[in-house]
């Protein structure tokens, strides 16, 4: 016989998921208005898939990275940088957050906040799906 009950998370584990749904929801909020801008197209999809529904946009899409922002600043006035807080992301989102000044700041908490539920488990946004899944036990 298999073994077919999954491992039961800690309740430090459901707090932690809990947490991360409820920042999610809130980002899932302010997504309505202003866009999230990601790295790649792994991110985008990880964000679809914790149910975003406003606009992703992927860095670069073949410009540089200044004339990316002067683009965004153009079209947006305001929002959410979401990077990955491996060391390529950390470099980006110092370069993004001094080109896209005055247009990010009022939702940089989000990034900050979701850096610290994922704690070393996860450095990209691509990978909370799969942390969110461990962390209730449904993985």
């Amino acid at each position: 016989m298999f073994n077919t009950q999954k491992n039961s998370p800690s309740t430090q584990d459901m707090e932690r998921a809990e947490r991360l749904r409820e920042v999610l929801e809130a980002l899932y909020e302010v997504n309505k208005r202003f866009p999230v801008i990601v790295e790649g197209k792994k991110d985008a999809i990880a964000l679809k898939k914790l149910g975003l529904i406003g606009d992703i946009i992927i860095l670069h899409s073949g410009k540089g990275l200044y004339d990316f922002c002067e683009d965004i600043a153009e079209k947006f006035s305001k929002v959410i940088i979401l990077l990955d807080w491996d060391e390529k992301g950390e470099n980006l989102y110092r370069s993004i957050s001094k080109y896209l000044s005055g247009h990010w700041e009022e939702f940089s908490a989000f990034r900050g906040i979701i850096k610290i539920l994922c704690q070393k488990d996860v450095k990209d946004i691509e990978g909370i799906p799969k942390l969110l899944l461990r962390l209730e036990g449904s993985e």
